[in-house]
């Protein structure tokens, strides 16, 4: 859907980079410039994840982007990168603010070189503001923008969410605001700078309970609740509840049918409580009555009574998952030779999910390629990467998958 659209792409981590997949997944050209050593997502894998020496956090947010490693602060680089941005589309950079525009690619800059190029700029706190220059994670933001908080309570320990979600879903609005502005540069308008940030994208993640809470004119002593209860602002029984092998979730329903489903006594005395007033203690009941039930059983039970639940699952469960089967949200690839899982474009156009065309496991493995494409000759070419101003990787570029997109264990 977006062949023809070439993407430059200087950003590394996890923001910007995942900005850039879901823009390649379609299609796009994505360029990843990197440190003529490799992107620092080369270089960490949280768990110390390595498949083959390749990362696997290079390997969950590099899919369908093409590499070339430059050294910026060289004049060959620089220029390299000025070619680059010549022909491009988009130019996509999550480094502190600042830090584009003193390599050399300032927003005039930009102009001068591409009239209509769309710029976009991804970052902590944001490009401007008293705290712009503080560094940017997915845990900080958490932290900053109440998520920790609300997981949690203030009386017992705030509960970091246990993915960096902050990070993956500042990626999708970052995608999203590009995808805008290219829509509008189709239509014939200019080039736009697009800016997103992790801060506000850790409050967009919020927007229910925000709204409610600074609506409601509550204090912090609203976030109290019972363990079992999901979130501050639902009523009970939303939440997570024991079963004898194991916990399961439910969500809002009417506490007679619930009372009945359980068959519990304690759950029909529970129908007269507020359900948010009470909540506590509507929860402690609950938990009760589910702890004397298997998962089996409980599930046969909530199912008659059309109540939604589900069970609370782990990793380890997920790729035997009949529904995550069929919606092919797992790919097997092999890298090195060893295959292992990915994880798909979370998306379906047409039913389909998006192919996957190519995965550079190594530093520069398109460098002579792209740079063949902007007019380098051959000798040319071979001087910059003696020069040490290119990083090449001599592997050929290649991805093998296996069965398709289709996910199953080997």
């Amino acid at each position: 859907m977006l062949d023809g659209i070439k993407i430059v792409s200087f950003c590394h981590f996890l923001q910007g980079p995942a900005a850039a997949q879901y823009l390649a997944d379609l299609g796009a050209d994505v360029i990843k410039v990197e440190p003529t050593g490799g992107a620092h997502e080369r270089h960490w894998s949280g768990a110390d994840v390595y498949v083959e020496g390749v990362s696997g956090f290079f390997l969950c947010a590099n899919r369908n982007k093409r590499s070339i490693a430059l050294d910026l602060k060289s004049a060959e680089g620089h220029e390299v990168a000025r070619r680059l941005l010549a022909q491009a589309d988009v130019v996509m950079e999550n480094f502190r603010p600042g830090v584009f525009a003193r390599l050399g690619f300032d927003q005039a800059t930009l102009d001068a070189l591409n009239p209509r190029l769309i710029f976009a700029s991804a970052s902590g706190f944001g490009a401007t503001g008293p705290m712009a220059e503080r560094p940017g994670q997915d845990i900080l933001m958490q932290a900053h923008s109440g998520l920790i908080g609300v997981t949690g309570t203030p009386d017992h320990a705030p509960v970091p969410v246990g993915a960096a979600v902050v990070d993956q879903h500042g990626g999708a609005l970052l995608a999203m605001g590009i995808l805008a502005a290219l829509v509008r540069r189709l239509r014939g308008g200019p080039g736009t700078r697009v800016e997103g940030s992790l801060l506000n994208s850790g409050i967009d993640l919020q927007g229910e309970p925000l709204v409610n809470f600074l609506a409601g004119g509550f204090g912090r002593d609203i976030l109290q609740r019972e363990k079992n209860l999901a979130t501050w602002f639902h009523e009970a029984p939303y939440g997570v509840y024991p079963v004898r092998d194991g916990h399961v979730v439910i969500s809002l329903c009417k506490t007679e049918v619930l009372a009945e489903a359980l068959d519990s006594d304690a759950m029909r005395a529970a129908v007269t409580l507020d359900r948010y007033a009470e909540r506590d203690e509507y929860a402690r009941r609950l938990r009760a009555a589910t702890a004397a039930y298997s998962l089996s059983e409980i599930g046969e039970r909530l199912d008659r009574a059309s109540i939604w639940w589900a069970p609370i699952k782990y990793y380890d469960q997920l790729l035997d998952d009949p529904q995550l089967v069929h919606a092919q949200v797992f790919r097997k690839v092999t890298v090195r030779g060893r295959t292992i899982h990915l994880v798909n474009h979370p998306n379906r156009y047409d039913g389909k999910v998006p192919e996957l065309r190519v995965l550079a496991l190594e530093i520069g493995e398109h460098s002579r390629e792209i740079l063949g494409e902007l007019g380098y000759g051959p000798a040319e070419i071979e001087a910059l990467i003696a020069s040490g101003r290119v990083t090449a990787s001599r592997v050929e570029p290649a991805v093998e998958e296996l069965s398709g997109a289709a996910a199953s264990r080997p």
